[in-house]
C-alpha cells in the first residue's frame, strides 16, 4: 500500500492515551500468539515482519515512522500470526486496545484510515498465505481438513502442504511433522489435538470466556441475520457478543456467488458479503466467539439469560438473546455417512472443498438455489458435476436464472427422479450408487458428494423457553401472542432469519430482520438498565 501518514491531530490524540516505548535492534516487538492488546504506532526506527521458522526478514517491506502495526485481529482481540521485530533502534507509541477502539469510535476519519489498512493487510496475508500456521496433509486427514476449512471460511491466513508432493518449505515442514498429517502453529509447536477449537484458542477467537461473561445482548448465530444485528447493536451502543459454531456467514457464507442481492450487479460471494459485515460489527465493538456452540439456555432470578457453551460449560449472560441460528442441511440416512464426512462428503462448496474435486467427478444432492450455486462453482474445478434431484423439476425450488445457467453449462448434468443409495470407498469416498426411477442402482466415481437438502432449524438449545412450531421453528409476533414481529413468547428473547417461523428464506430478508430487530432489543435492554439503576446503553458518563 502507498504510505499515507495519519493526520497530525490523530497522532496527538493517540499520544494522549499511549505510552512511549523503545526497542533495541533485534528486539522482538510481538511474537506469534501474543494478543493484539495494544496499538503500536512507529515514531522512529523500523519494524520488520519475521519468518518464524528461519528468523530472517519475511518480506522486503517494513514499517517505518508514521506507520502502525496490526491487522483486523486487533478489532476482535485476536493474536499475532506473524512475529514482528525491531530492525534498528525503534521508538513507538503504544495505546491499550480498549482506549484505541474508544478513540476510533469518536474519530470516524481515524477509524476509516486504520480499518482500511488493517483490511488490506489481512487480505494480503490471506491471499499470500503469510502466517506461522502451517497445515500438513489436509488432503489425507479429515481432522486437518476441518481445521483448514475453519481457517479458510474465517479468512485467517494459513499455508497448506500436501504430504504426497511437498516442495520448498513443505519438505522441511513435513520432516518436522514426521511425514504425518499435522497442524503447526509456530516453529516447534505441533498441535496434539488439531481441532478448530484448539486453533481458535491460540488465535484468541474464543475470547477465553473463562466460566462467565456478561453482555447486553447475546447473538446466537453468525449468518446474515446475526451479523446484521451485530453491526446495528454495536452502532447503537449495546455491548454485544456473537456466538458461531463453525464460521461467520452460516450457509450464506458457503455460497460462491449471490447475484440477486441489491447493490452487487455482478454478484458477490456469500463469504465476502458477510465478512464485510463482520468487520463493520467489530468496528462498533461487537465481538465474535467461535467456534463455540450454545447447548442450553436458562433464565435467572434477575430476568437475565445465561447461555451454556459446549466443551467446558462456560457461560455467557445477557439482558437479551437474539436467536439467529438459521437452519442446517439434513443428513441422509446412508450407511457410512459420518465415516466419510470431511473425507469426500461435504455440506458446503468453497475453494477448500473444490481442491479435492479438481479434475474429478463431483455430485450434488439438492434442488434449491444453494445446490445450483454450488454446481456452477464446482463446474470450474471438477471434471463433471452431476446434480441429483429427487423430484421431476427444479421450477418450484430454484430461481429461473440459475436453472437456465445450469442447463447451459456443458459439464453439468441434471438427473431427475434420482437418489444416492450407497457410499463406497476405503479411507475416502470413491464411488456412490445412484438409483433413478425404478431402475437398478449404478455405481459411479465420485470425488466429492455435496449434500444440500432440506433444512432443519437449530433450536434444541433454547431449552423450552420459547414456543416452537411443529417443525421446530421459533414462533414470533402474532403466532407467539405478542405484538412485536420478532419477539418470541419469552420476553427478552428475539428471533430473526431462517430460524423464525414464517420467514422468507433469502439473504436480503435476513439482513433486514437483523437490522430492524435491534431497536426493539435496545428498548428492552434500556428497561433492564433502568431497573438496575444503570445508565442506558449508548450513553456514557462525562
Amino acid at each position: 500500500m502507498k504510505r499515507v501518514p495519519l493526520d497530525r491531530a490523530h497522532v496527538d490524540a493517540i499520544r494522549k492515551i499511549a505510552e512511549e516505548r523503545e526497542y533495541e535492534e533485534g528486539e522482538m516487538v510481538a511474537e506469534v500468539g501474543d494478543p493484539m492488546d495494544r496499538f503500536v504506532y512507529v515514531l522512529t526506527g523500523e519494524i520488520e515482519v519475521v519468518d518464524p521458522y528461519s528468523g530472517a526478514r519475511l518480506i522486503e517491506s517494513s514499517l517505518g515512522p508514521t506507520q502502525f502495526m496490526g491487522e483486523l485481529a486487533f478489532l476482535n482481540a485476536g493474536s499475532f500470526t506473524l512475529p514482528m521485530r525491531a530492525a534498528k533502534p525503534t521508538r513507538t507509541l503504544e495505546a491499550p486496545r480498549e482506549k484505541m477502539l474508544d478513540l476510533m469510535s469518536k474519530r470516524p476519519e481515524l477509524s476509516d484510515h486504520v480499518i482500511g489498512v488493517f483490511s488490506a493487510r489481512r487480505r494480503k496475508q490471506f491471499e499470500d498465505h503469510r502466517s506461522a500456521i502451517k497445515l500438513i496433509g489436509a488432503d489425507r486427514d479429515s481432522a486437518v481438513q476441518e481445521v483448514a476449512r475453519f481457517l479458510s471460511r474465517n479468512r485467517i491466513p494459513f499455508q497448506s502442504f500436501d504430504l504426497d508432493n511437498p516442495e520448498g518449505e513443505g519438505i522441511q515442514l513435513c520432516q518436522l511433522a514426521d511425514h504425518e498429517p499435522a497442524v503447526i502453529f509456530n516453529e516447534g509447536m505441533i498441535l496434539d489435538d488439531p481441532t478448530p477449537r484448539a486453533v481458535a484458542r491460540l488465535l484468541g477467537l474464543d475470547l477465553n470466556v473463562c466460566e462467565r461473561a456478561e453482555a447486553d445482548l447475546l447473538i446466537v448465530g453468525g449468518g446474515p441475520a446475526g451479523v446484521a444485528a451485530a453491526v446495528y447493536a454495536g452502532a447503537e451502543g449495546l455491548t454485544a457478543l456473537a456466538i458461531e459454531d463453525t464460521a461467520i456467514g452460516g450457509q450464506a457464507g458457503t455460497s460462491s456467488r449471490i447475484e440477486n442481492y441489491m447493490g452487487f450487479p455482478t454478484g458477490i460471494s456469500g463469504a465476502d458479503l458477510i465478512y464485510r459485515g463482520q468487520v463493520q460489527a467489530m468496528k462498533f465493538g461487537t465481538r465474535f466467539v467461535m467456534p463455540r456452540r450454545v447447548v442450553g439456555l436458562k433464565r435467572t432470578d434477575d430476568h437475565r439469560f445465561c447461555a451454556t457453551l459446549d466443551d467446558g460449560g462456560d457461560e455467557i449472560c445477557a439482558h437479551a438473546v437474539l436467536v439467529a441460528t438459521g437452519v442446517q442441511y439434513r443428513r441422509l440416512p446412508l450407511a457410512r455417512l459420518r465415516e466419510f464426512e470431511g473425507s469426500g462428503i461435504y455440506y458446503a462448496a468453497t475453494e477448500m472443498e473444490a481442491r479435492f474435486c479438481a479434475g474429478k467427478p463431483a455430485l450434488i444432492i439438492g434442488g434449491g438455489n444453494s445446490a445450483g450455486q454450488a454446481a456452477m462453482f464446482l463446474s470450474r474445478h471438477a471434471a463433471c458435476v452431476k446434480l441429483i434431484v429427487r423430484g421431476d423439476s427444479l421450477a418450484d425450488s430454484m430461481s429461473s436464472y440459475l436453472r437456465e445457467r445450469l442447463e447451459a453449462e456443458p459439464n453439468i448434468e441434471i438427473h431427475y427422479d434420482c437418489e444416492v443409495t450407497a457410499l463406497h470407498g476405503d479411507k475416502r469416498l470413491e464411488e456412490v450408487t445412484i438409483q433413478c426411477g425404478g431402475e437398478d442402482g449404478a455405481r459411479e466415481d465420485c470425488a466429492g458428494l455435496f449434500i444440500m437438502i432440506g433444512a432443519a432449524p437449530n433450536t434444541d438449545w433454547l431449552s423450552g423457553l420459547v414456543e416452537l412450531d411443529e417443525k421446530g421453528f421459533v414462533k414470533t409476533g402474532e403466532e407467539a401472542g405478542v405484538p412485536s414481529p420478532y419477539q418470541t413468547s419469552c420476553k427478552g428473547i428475539f428471533a430473526v432469519g431462517d430460524v423464525r417461523a414464517g420467514s422468507v428464506k433469502r439473504v436480503a430478508s435476513a439482513v433486514g430482520e437483523g437490522s430492524v430487530v435491534v431497536s426493539e432489543i435496545w428498548r428492552h435492554v434500556a428497561d433492564c438498565h433502568e431497573k438496575l439503576g444503570q445508565d442506558p446503553p449508548g450513553e456514557m458518563d462525562d
